[in-house]
C-alpha cells in the first residue's frame, strides 16, 4: 500500500464521519504555512550543515523531508517572490528584476498575475501574508490584497534607514501602523502576528499563511534577546532567531491542535549575499546563476501524511508550490496560461524518485545564463554588457563573464569547476538548443520572447537596467 492510497484512505474515513455528522467538507482541506527566508543560503541551516544549532528548522526536517536540490529561479529578492506566487518564470510573470528606489521602482506584480492566494480563496482558505512584500506595494494591483490575500501585515520593502522612510513603515493591510518601526523588534511582531492569526482562525474554513521573513537580508541586526545566543557570531544569532520564530509558530500550530492537518513548507528566495552567511558545497551565491545562488533549503512537513525523515535528491522548484497547492485545495490550476511548476506531491510521499522537470533555466534578470537538464548544467556565453544592474560590482565573481560553453555534471563537481564540454559535445549541442527554445519563449537580453511578459509598467527588456 503506498502513502497516496493510506492517505486517501483516511481521507475516505474522515470524510464519512463528517458527512455523517454534518460537518464540513471544506475543513478538511490541509491549511497551508510557507515560511520563505531572505538571502539564507544552503548551508545556513544545522541541517544543511552549519555549524550552530538550529534546532526547530532541524525537527521540521527530521518530522518531514528535507531537499538537497530545491531550485528557485532567480537569485534575487523579487523576482523570486514573483515565480513562487505565480508558478512562473520571472520572464513569464513580467518581474526579472528586483525593485529599488533608483532603477526599477516602477515594477509590480502585474495585477494580470494569478498567485496561490487567489486560487485558494476559490476554496474558501482564509489567507495572510505577514512580512516583506518587496513586488510593488505601493503600486494599483500589485499589494498583496490585490494579490489574493486578505489580510497582509509588514515592511513592503528591504529595511532600510538610509533611504526614504517607507523603507522602515510597518503596515496593516494598506494602513501605515508604525511610521518609523525599529528593525529589532520586526521578526517577533511578525511571528505574534502569525501566532495570534493561527490561534484566532475560524476553525470551520482551511487558512494559508505566507511569511516572509527580513532574516537574513541585511540589515544584520539580531534582536536584543539573541545576541551573542550561539557565540559563532552575529549571522549565526540572526539565523538563531529565524529559527526561534518558526519554533513558535510549529508549537502554536501543536497546541491548537492542527499539526495533522497543516502543511508547512520553509524555503528561501535564493542563496547567501557573500559576505555573510555560506553555500555549503556549492559554490556562488546571490546575484550569480551559479547553484549556490538558486539552490536553497527546503522543507515540507504534514504530520501524517509526508513520512517522516526523508531527505530527497529530486530536484524540486519553488514554482511547484502553486500547481501541489491547487492539488491540495482541490481547485484547477490556470488553463489560460502556462504554469511552469509541477505538482509535487508524489515527490513529498516518497513515492517518485524523478524530477517533474526536465529542463531548468537559469536567467540574471533579462539574461538566460544557464540552462539545466538532470545532472547537466550548461552556462552560457555572455559579456559584461549582459549583466543586470545587481551583476555590475560583481567583475571578480567566476562566470561574470564567459567566453565559450561550461558544461558541468553536478553529480560528481558540486562547485562547478570542471568544463566537460570538450569530452560531451552531444549534450553542450543538446543544452544549446534548449537555450534557444528558452529565448524564443522566454526571451534574454534584447530578445522579446513570445511568451515573455513586458515588464510592469512594459519596458524594453535590456540589462542596462
Amino acid at each position: 500500500m503506498t502513502a497516496r492510497t493510506r492517505t486517501w484512505g483516511a481521507f475516505c474515513v474522515l470524510l464519512a464521519s463528517h458527512m455523517l455528522w454534518g460537518e464540513s467538507v471544506e475543513s478538511l482541506k490541509p491549511n497551508i504555512v510557507v515560511i520563505f527566508a531572505d538571502d539564507l543560503g544552503y548551508g545556513d541551516l544545522g541541517c544543511y550543515g552549519a555549524d550552530y544549532e538550529t534546532p526547530s528548522l532541524d525537527q521540521l526536517a527530521a518530522e518531514g523531508l528535507r531537499c538537497t536540490d530545491f531550485i528557485v529561479p532567480a537569485n534575487v529578492c523579487s523576482p523570486s517572490r514573483a515565480a513562487l506566487l505565480t508558478g512562473r518564470y520571472p520572464m513569464r510573470n513580467g518581474h526579472p528584476v528586483y525593485r529599488t528606489e533608483d532603477k526599477t521602482w516602477t515594477y509590480g506584480l502585474h495585477p494580470d498575475e494569478i498567485t496561490f492566494a487567489e486560487l485558494l480563496d476559490a476554496a474558501s482558505y482564509q489567507s495572510l501574508a505577514v512580512g516583506k512584500w518587496h513586488l510593488g506595494f505601493e503600486k494599483e494591483g500589485s499589494h498583496p490584497m490585490d494579490a489574493g490575500f486578505d489580510a497582509y501585515y509588514g515592511l513592503a520593502y528591504n529595511y532600510s534607514k538610509k533611504h526614504e522612510p517607507w523603507n522602515r513603515a510597518l503596515y496593516r493591510d494598506r494602513e501605515v501602523e508604525e511610521a518609523e518601526v525599529e528593525f529589532e523588534v520586526v521578526t517577533e511582531r511578525y511571528t505574534q502576528e502569525v501566532v495570534r492569526f493561527i490561534e484566532q482562525h475560524d476553525p470551520d474554513a482551511p487558512f494559508l499563511i505566507y511569511l516572509a521573513h527580513q532574516i537574513a537580508h541585511s540589515p544584520v541586526l539580531p534582536s536584543e534577546a539573541f545576541k551573542g545566543a550561539t557565540g559563532k557570531g552575529v549571522y549565526a544569532d540572526f539565523v538563531a532567531e529565524l529559527d526561534h520564530s518558526t519554533g513558535q509558530v510549529l508549537e502554536a500550530l501543536r497546541d491548537a491542535g492542527l499539526e495533522e492537518s497543516t502543511l508547512v513548507v520553509f524555503l528561501a528566495d535564493n542563496g547567501h549575499t557573500g559576505r555573510f552567511g555560506s553555500g555549503g558545497p556549492l559554490a556562488g551565491g546571490k546575484y550569480t546563476t551559479m547553484e549556490g545562488g538558486h539552490r536553497v533549503p527546503g522543507i515540507f512537513r504534514w504530520k501524517g501524511t509526508i513520512p517522516a525523515g526523508q531527505v530527497s535528491d529530486v530536484t524540486v522548484s519553488s514554482m511547484d508550490l502553486l500547481p501541489l497547492f491547487c492539488d491540495l485545495a482541490e481547485v484547477e490550476a490556470p488553463k489560460d496560461r502556462k504554469i511552469d511548476g509541477k505538482n509535487i506531491l508524489n515527490v513529498l510521499l516518497g513515492e517518485a524518485e524523478e524530477s517533474p522537470h526536465e529542463i531548468l533555466y537559469y536567467y540574471n534578470g533579462h539574461n538566460l545564463q544557464a540552462v539545466r537538464k538532470g545532472k547537466w548544467k550548461l552556462h552560457l556565453p555572455r559579456s559584461a554588457q549582459d549583466q543586470p544592474f545587481w551583476g555590475k560590482g560583481g567583475r571578480s565573481r567566476r562566470f561574470y563573464e564567459l567566453d565559450e560553453a561550461f558544461l558541468v555534471n553536478l553529480e560528481t563537481d558540486i562547485a562547478e569547476e570542471r568544463n566537460l564540454a570538450a569530452h560531451y559535445p552531444e549534450v553542450v549541442t543538446d543544452l544549446l538548443e534548449e537555450a534557444e527554445r528558452a529565448r524564443r519563449e522566454l526571451g534574454d537580453v534584447g530578445v522579446q520572447g513570445r511568451d515573455q511578459r513586458p515588464g510592469w509598467p512594459p519596458r524594453h527588456g535590456a540589462n542596462s537596467l
